[in-house]
């Protein structure tokens, strides 16, 4: 198949730190090039996929616009639309990964178009998903299904990572525990160190702070901070992530809100490393209770999973990773969803 990837233009393709929907856009990529398609990404400038790139700007949108704005479509992504226009007829398919607007091109289009959200909040624009329900729509978990029940679901796919490239720890370890992700209180960094600090445990804390959340930070969590036994060591890449998600007796996943899906706990899981998770959005979807971590209902039962995390087999972790939630099998899962829409199209 010849596949065009409408990605998120506000950070390269992979990001270089933190960026969830990015990563996966690259990994799909990855995994439908290695399965024989042809594969265009449109991307912003600096990426680096597999298959082709089209550069619709010359650098991250985040970088032109000067940070994040989702009260309006930026003007740049009309590019992304004007680059896929002069060369739709050398595609079979158009994946969009943007959001809700592309769709508006849909009855335009000679061939289907098929749009993963990435979100875990409600539409920014319900005005746009009503308007576009009936076109086909890919979750990324049956709970992000709560946020628009309305869509037209034609499957949930779960996130691939390259597993190949996280190395895992079998060794047990000692009382070592892992944050990683954005400083909020969404995510519950403040249970974390909270608990790391009565425990008496070391935590490393490992994210993006932002500057709607530093207040929160300044109240509640850094106050625990002290260098040593809880250490902040700000945004990390891929190298330093395995090292230190490989390190961890288990990452830490308190997040308060319906996380649609949660990319750190699979790639904590391909390193061997259980997760201990509030029983939240995706939780349940991609942990197993006992077997590659433990979903707990409130902050007392977190803290009782640290005390025994050394009773999960960190090999299960590996295998669960490598079955489950490997870019192979995301990409087939897609296979599958291009081939039936296509064949609905013709």
């Amino acid at each position: 198949m010849k596949i065009a990837l409408l990605a998120p233009l506000w950070k390269k393709v992979p990001p270089e730190k933190y960026g969830g929907s990015e990563l996966v856009v690259a990994n799909l990529a990855q995994g439908l090039t290695e399965s024989g398609h042809e594969v265009t990404t449109f991307a912003c400038g600096g990426s680096a996929v597999q298959g082709e790139l089209v550069s619709v700007i010359s650098q991250p949108m985040h970088e032109l616009v000067g940070g994040f704005k989702w009260d309006g479509i930026q003007p740049y992504e009309f590019l992304s639309y004007f680059e896929l226009g002069k060369r739709l007829k050398d595609f079979d398919i158009v994946h969009n990964h943007m959001g809700l607007h592309p769709i508006a091109l849909a009855p335009y289009l000679h061939i289907p178009m098929v749009t993963t959200l990435h979100s875990s909040l409600p539409p920014d624009f319900p005005y746009l998903a009503e308007a576009f329900k009936e076109y086909p729509f890919v979750s990324i978990s049956d709970a992000q299904r709560k946020l628009s029940p309305q869509l037209n679901y034609v499957a949930t796919v779960y996130h691939g990572i390259d597993v190949k490239s996280f190395q895992p720890n079998f060794e047990k370890k000692d009382s070592h525990f892992v944050f990683l992700g954005t400083l909020s209180e969404n995510k519950g960094i403040d249970m974390a160190v909270r608990l790391a600090h009565r425990l008496g445990v070391n935590l490393t804390i490992a994210g993006e702070i932002r500057e709607v959340d530093k207040q929160f930070l300044d109240e509640k969590v850094l106050k625990y901070i002290d260098g040593e036994r809880i250490k902040f060591i700000g945004e990390i890449g891929h190298t330093e992530k395995v090292k230190l998600l490989a390190s961890a007796s288990a990452l830490l996943f308190p997040s308060r809100w319906n996380e649609a899906f949660g990319l750190v706990m699979v790639e904590a899981l391909a390193c061997g490393t259980p997760v201990i998770a509030l029983d939240n959005g995706a939780v349940p979807e991609v942990l197993k209770d006992g077997e590659t971590g433990y979903i707990t209902k409130d902050e007392l039962s977190f803290g009782d999973a640290m005390k025994k995390i050394d009773g999960i087999s960190r090999k299960k972790c590996r295998e669960e990773a490598e079955a489950i939630f490997d870019i192979s099998v995301m990409a087939k899962n897609y296979e599958k969803i291009y081939k039936s829409l296509m064949e609905k199209n013709k």
